[in-house]
């Protein structure tokens, strides 16, 4: 396991946070929304280049906390889950040029 998801996990049960693995994923959810209206503030509402702040960092360091702990409820390593994860996109794009599966 990777030394940020262990640092969440150490975290979440120093602290005692126990919750089911709907509640964690409602979690994540919430915080992207969040992650998400820092980046429409930031954008002036997508009509503006974004202009990071504060809030941004803090919002996705909350996605990545809740995503960390979500891999750790689940029993997934999330250092070989992104790694897969590249593997497919790279793999991807030298067969398609292009990373999304959409295009």
């Amino acid at each position: 396991m990777e030394k940020a998801q262990k640092q969440v996990k150490d975290f979440m049960e120093a602290q005692g946070l126990s919750f089911s693995l709907e509640a964690r994923m409602l979690d994540l959810v919430s915080e992207v929304g969040e992650l998400a209206k820092e980046v429409l503030k930031g954008s002036d509402y997508g009509t503006a280049p974004l202009l990071p702040g504060a809030g941004l960092e803090e919002e996705m360091g909350d996605c990545l906390f809740s995503l960390l702990a979500l891999c750790s409820a689940t029993g997934l390593d999330a250092e070989k889950a992104l790694a897969a994860a590249l593997e497919k996109y790279a793999s991807r794009a030298a067969r398609t040029g292009q990373v999304g599966s959409g295009r």
